[in-house]
């Protein structure tokens, strides 16, 4: 069966793109229910990208139960199903309120805990090198001074899809990646205050995957708390600064 020419341009990351290629060739039939995806290394050189973007992207299909992977097999096409129910939603959220973001960090601290303990446990090599990938790509952003809302949300889906329970993926994907603290923490700060920002979260990602590598699950869970615990911290000092009377 033949493989996709590269990835056109468009807009999305390439792990979108790619997974909504594949998923549009199975709902098109060039990838029938029993049949199998090509390997990551052909799915890999066929689109021009990396093998962690089709990790992601077939992971992704997983999540919408289009694809499983058995264990020495590859990666197979599942029968459709029923249509599911409408998808869960979070009512009322707008990431320019900082109490908003406080409330999602609450909600995301009592499920990502979990999720980096069960991390620690469950996380297959290939997983793992999923979660180290998108750290090095979160630090390679902040040491650049470019944005890493957009990495720093892949890594806590790496991390969520390492639980191998897909509800804490679909959990973070409904969300999705604007409740990560960037923009509106470091707008006014000084060049001195955000390279010590930078450090800080980086130190944080850097205890969490380290935990998880070690499969220590109890340090992995108070490294996660810890890290979004901070981000409370700082968007309520944001929120408090933000209430204080002009005088």
């Amino acid at each position: 069966m033949a493989l996709q020419a590269k990835l056109e341009a468009g807009s999305g990351t390439l792990t979108q793109r790619l997974s909504d290629n594949l998923r549009r060739a199975i709902h098109g039939g060039q990838f029938p229910p029993g049949s199998k995806l090509p390997s990551e290394a052909q799915l890999s050189e066929a689109n021009g990208v990396s093998r962690t973007v089709v990790r992601e992207a077939i992971a992704a299909l997983r999540a919408d139960r289009l694809v499983e992977a058995r264990q020495g097999a590859g990666v197979f096409v599942l029968e459709p199903r029923e249509p599911a129910p409408a998808p869960l939603s979070i009512a009322h959220i707008d990431p320019a309120r900082v109490s908003s973001m406080i409330e999602l960090l609450e909600l995301r601290t009592a499920v990502e805990v979990e999720a980096a303990g069960l991390a620690a446990l469950r996380r297959s090599p290939a997983q793992e090198e999923v979660i180290l990938e998108q750290h090095y790509a979160v630090r390679a952003c902040l040491d650049a001074g470019k944005s890493s809302s957009e990495a720093d949300f892949a890594l806590h889906l790496a991390i969520a899809e390492a639980t191998n329970n897909p509800r804490f993926r679909e959990f973070l994907a409904m969300i999705g990646k604007n409740v990560i603290p960037r923009a509106a923490l470091r707008g006014e700060e000084s060049d001195e205050d955000q390279a010590a920002y930078i450090r800080l979260i980086d130190a944080e990602h850097a205890d969490i995957v380290e935990a998880i590598s070690a499969s220590n699950e109890e340090a992995a869970r108070d490294a996660m708390r810890r890290h979004l615990r901070g981000s409370q911290a700082r968007y309520r000092t944001l929120l408090r600064e933000q209430r204080q009377p002009v005088r």
